[in-house]
């Protein structure tokens, strides 16, 4: 993390709200940046209520200062360059030098004051999604508050009446500036009682946060097309696509939280591999313990913020992503044409005679994508390169792995390297003899039309509405 200086003077250039107090026009808190995309170490409170940090997957948390009893923010809206994967690289919109933005940290009860500089080319405000607080810091401009001018500093300030996971994000001129990155995490730990506990928050060992955003990169470009409203071909998890997803390394027997908030245009039903897990928490705050039940998958919908917990007891490398197909692709076009069973060996060759970018899907699959070493353009994600330690992965986007390993040490979130599965637990090729594959044979028809003989291999047979009768015969 590195600190930068900002506006030569440090006076605020206009205050959202007339009720804000005196004290926060004194000065303002130094603004932190980040210029890294790796996963930083949760930041332990200095001052302030204590708390059990989060750790922001690939992001980090931003730091603030206590004002006279008041945690005070700077959040700096800005043009960002993200790297989405190693040797990719998106221009976005985003907060203090990344996208999404920093997580914001606070305790149930706390007076949280944020102050918001625009550095946009155009006005911006900042909606604090899922919060209970006075009507004029909503943050939706034309409504609540005057949009924030270029140049200009805001600033919001209340309380943070109930704990839970919560997002923030602008509400001025929105299509745009979320399909640029403009998001972030926002998390209010619970005020505990004397004896350390919460009725419905347990404590965890493993806190991790992360937003699901998408975007619409043309091979070859860096910047997003904000027009886009179904065929994104980058799916990530804070900005991040597979295989620059960094991994969730856990201890095992560790109690894990995972917060996911979906700021996409769909749905996504996330699922782990290898443990059952409780939805604990939604926007709405923690869920009651007699709604909750095992699962492996949870669908985060539009807009929503999915909490989920369990005790990671089973050692290994586990899969942890989108179970939608392609939503764990990276790059992808939504009009190539299927060329599965076409012969087209040589053709490549010829066709990048004339055009050398000239790409075809493979014709035995989406495998073949993976392991063709084809010319992309610049700047352009491959589809499907992550490497484990038997050969490909073949995913890309919404795709990581929990790491469980009995011998991480608690607050180590080092990558453990790849699980050795112990003799006699992997899967393994069969050396013996095969039985012959015979297929059964059909019964015999009743009908009129027996005298058809039963077809020896399986095919597709078409059965069209009478000439006469159409549809009608149907009941």
């Amino acid at each position: 993390m590195k600190r930068r200086d900002f506006f030569s003077h440090a006076a605020i250039t206009a205050v959202a709200a007339a009720s804000v107090s005196k004290v926060a026009m004194a000065a303002l808190p130094e603004p932190s940046f980040m210029s890294h995309a790796g996963t930083a170490a949760p930041l332990s409170p200095a001052n302030g209520l204590p708390y059990h940090p989060v750790v922001t997957l690939n992001g980090w948390t931003l730091p603030w200062r206590m004002n006279q009893g008041v945690k005070e923010f700077h959040l700096v809206a800005e043009p960002v360059v993200r790297e989405m994967t190693p040797g990719f690289k998106a221009h976005m919109w985003g907060y203090n030098g990344q996208s999404p933005g920093p997580t914001i940290e606070v305790v149930e009860g706390d007076r949280v004051r944020i102050f918001v500089t625009n550095k946009l080319p155009e006005h911006t405000s900042v909606h604090w999604h899922g919060q209970r607080l006075p009507n004029g810091m909503d943050g939706v401009s034309g409504l609540n508050q005057s949009a924030i001018p270029v140049g200009k500093t805001f600033v919001y300030e209340f309380e943070a009446r109930r704990p839970g996971t919560f997002m923030y994000h602008p509400h001025a001129d929105e299509m745009t500036q979320m399909a640029m990155g403009m998001m972030g995490f926002w998390v209010t730990h619970p005020k505990l009682d004397k004896a350390g506990k919460h009725p419905l928050i347990d404590t965890v060992d493993r806190d991790f946060v992360f937003l699901l955003s998408a975007y619409d990169i043309e091979p070859g470009s860096a910047t997003p097309k904000i027009m886009t409203m179904l065929d994104f071909n980058l799916w990530s998890w804070n900005s991040r696509i597979f295989p620059g997803i960094d991994t969730l390394n856990v201890r095992k027997n560790d109690k894990v939280r995972i917060r996911v908030g979906n700021l996409t245009m769909t749905n996504h039903p996330i699922h782990l591999h290898g443990h059952e897990f409780t939805v604990t928490g939604t926007d709405g705050g923690p869920v009651p313990n007699v709604a909750r039940w095992p699962e492996v998958t949870t669908d985060v919908a539009v807009g929503q913020m999915r909490q989920v917990e369990f005790l990671a007891d089973e050692e290994g490398d586990w899969a942890f992503h989108c179970h939608k197909s392609h939503h764990t692709m990276n790059a992808m076009g939504h009009n190539v044409p299927t060329m599965i069973g076409v012969d087209h060996r040589g053709l490549i060759k010829k066709l990048q005679q004339a055009s050398p970018d000239y790409m075809v899907m493979g014709e035995r699959g989406m495998a073949d994508m993976g392991q063709m070493e084809m010319p992309i353009p610049e700047n352009t994600a491959p589809m499907m390169t992550g490497k484990g330690p038997y050969g490909g992965i073949e995913m890309g986007g919404m795709f990581s792995l929990l790491k469980v390993r009995h011998d991480q040490q608690p607050g180590d979130y080092k990558d453990p390297g790849w699980y050795p599965q112990p003799p006699g637990t992997q899967a393994y090729e069969w050396t013996g003899t095969l039985p012959k594959h015979a297929r059964p044979t059909p019964p015999p028809s009743n009908t009129a039309s027996s005298a058809t003989p039963a077809p020896t291999d399986a095919e597709v047979r078409v059965r069209k509405p009478a000439a006469s009768g159409g549809h009608g015969g149907h009941r």
